[in-house]
């Protein structure tokens, strides 16, 4: 059970950012009730809350547990995080910026929004809102997930830790929408800066202070088993397919791009995104914590408690726990849990966008802006409570495999979304049929991957070896738009 200083330091951090969430409807003051106010901030975010913002929302609470839970599982394959995020900030320089003065230009809310214009097509735009919807879900999910993890270190030893832990969350989702709803991206602007301030002090004491106390780094690489940290020559190709397709999905999430045309100008955009790489080299550490527990007897006995299944999830907190001292292992782990939160509240607003204005506004063109901002905010709200009833409901295992087949899907919009931003000669059928067979061959593949069962593995065996499924399924994708958008011109 863990001692007062850590549950009191929690609780005052999070009371502050509870106030912060509300503050923000009267930050920069806009019309919440415009759309672009209440989802994009008024476009009015500069270079820094940008980087602060996209930050928040692409290093989620479940980013900063899962990498070091798949390391400490699963050894070498899952530090591609580290070159994967590298590269994605590349994709993001050479399209985003385009993508945000296009936008801008047009008053897109959506990626969804600028399909439908430059393509002429409702049902492509309807079919990319969709898919953009769906792979969203289980993100959201999986942030509850790494929220869980903080809670079950936290509880651990407790009565009830079970029901304490579900009414936790509930609480803390009651808040998030309540504030959400009232001060929307203002409020998770500030969220997000608060929340990565306390991650960076949380990656710079840990790197620091864990290796010093185990005796260095060489003494925790030397409790790991023989080959650990070697990457097997048979996973190559899976290794490099899983940099390059993850790379490209990045920001093709609904809340990427929501936090992308927030932006103030493509020129601060630019700069942002030049600088996100930084989270990337603070990943790297994180990524090190799933080999450094190894050397820490008092995380090892802890998790040793757990099911092996579920032990990885739960590596950062109690390797925290174990190693800092109290008080500031509250500021840590809420860091951690607030990191579910911020993202979560993105993610269901870019949903309700997607839902508002990319399918009901297609049925009914004639909805008035104070009916679109409500049922956004409602839809908003929504979203996020049906995330967190499906992880109540069903084993954690279940949000992290589908969120393994969201990846999948959510690489099938690059040809319309990404392409669509310099090749003029693509055309809307051929983009819809492309779209659908890599949707289906995606699904497939990944099934067949498993067996038909449990969703364990994105790898799918070829004669080149194991590769990333989404890589497969986008390629047919691109074959379609682009031989048919070509046959279509002939």
């Amino acid at each position: 059970m863990v001692g007062p200083d850590v549950t009191t330091g929690f609780a005052v951090l999070f009371v502050m950012f509870i106030v912060l969430g509300f503050y923000g409807k009267y930050w920069r003051r806009g019309d919440l009730n415009h759309v672009h106010e209440w989802s994009l901030a008024g476009r009015k975010l500069g270079t820094t809350l940008v980087f602060f913002l996209i930050g928040a929302d692409l290093y989620t609470a479940y980013s900063f547990v899962a990498i070091p839970s798949g390391v400490f599982a699963k050894g070498a394959l899952y530090f591609f995080a580290i070159p994967y995020v590298m590269l994605t900030f590349g994709v993001a320089l050479v399209t985003m910026p385009r993508l945000w003065t296009l936008a801008r230009e047009k008053g897109y809310i959506t990626a969804s929004d600028f399909v439908r214009e430059r393509f002429g097509s409702p049902a492509l735009a309807v079919m990319i809102a969709i898919t953009g919807i769906v792979a969203e879900l289980p993100y959201i999910a999986l942030q509850i997930v790494g929220m869980q993890s903080v809670l079950t270190v936290m509880l651990a030893g407790t009565a009830n830790a079970q029901i304490v832990g579900e009414i936790s969350l509930l609480i803390a989702f009651i808040i998030l929408a309540a504030f959400t709803y009232t001060s929307g991206l203002r409020g998770a602007t500030l969220t997000a800066v608060f929340k990565d301030v306390l991650i960076w002090i949380t990656v710079l004491a840990v790197v620091v202070a864990v290796p010093l106390s185990i005796g260095g780094f060489g003494h925790a690489f030397s409790q790991v088993k023989a080959n650990y940290l070697t990457l097997p020559s048979s996973l190559v190709p899976g290794y490099s397919t899983l940099i390059l397709g993850s790379a490209l999905a990045l920001y093709l999430y609904p809340h990427a791009i929501n936090g992308v045309l927030s932006s103030e100008s493509a020129n601060k955009l630019r700069k942002s995104t030049a600088l996100l790489p930084l989270y990337g080299v603070g990943l790297a550490v994180l990524a090190l914590m799933g080999v450094l527990v190894f050397a820490v007897p008092g995380a090892m006995n802890f998790l040793s408690q757990f099911p092996e299944s579920s032990r990885g999830i739960l590596v950062v907190p109690s390797l925290i726990l174990y190693t800092m001292p109290g008080w500031f292992s509250g500021i840590a782990l809420l860091g951690i849990f607030v990191g579910g939160l911020v993202p979560a509240a993105i993610m269901a607003m870019a949903q309700a966008n997607l839902l508002t204005r990319n399918i009901i506004k297609e049925f009914r063109p004639n909805l008035s802006d104070a009916s679109e901002i409500r049922i956004t905010k409602i839809s908003s709200t929504v979203f996020k409570f049906v995330a967190l009833g499906f992880v109540f409901l069903v084993p954690a295992t279940y949000a992290i495999s589908l969120q393994l087949l969201g990846g999948v899907l959510i690489a099938q919009v690059l040809p319309a979304v990404l392409c669509g931003l310099y090749v003029k000669s693509l055309k809307k059928l051929p983009l819809i049929a492309g779209l659908l067979v890599g949707i289906w061959s995606g699904i497939y593949m990944v099934e067949a991957a498993n067996s038909f069962g449990p969703l364990t593995s994105s790898l799918f065996g070829t004669p080149l070896g194991p590769i990333y499924i989404a890589v497969i399924a986008l390629a047919a994708n691109l074959a379609i738009a682009f031989g048919g958008s070509y046959i279509k011109r002939r």
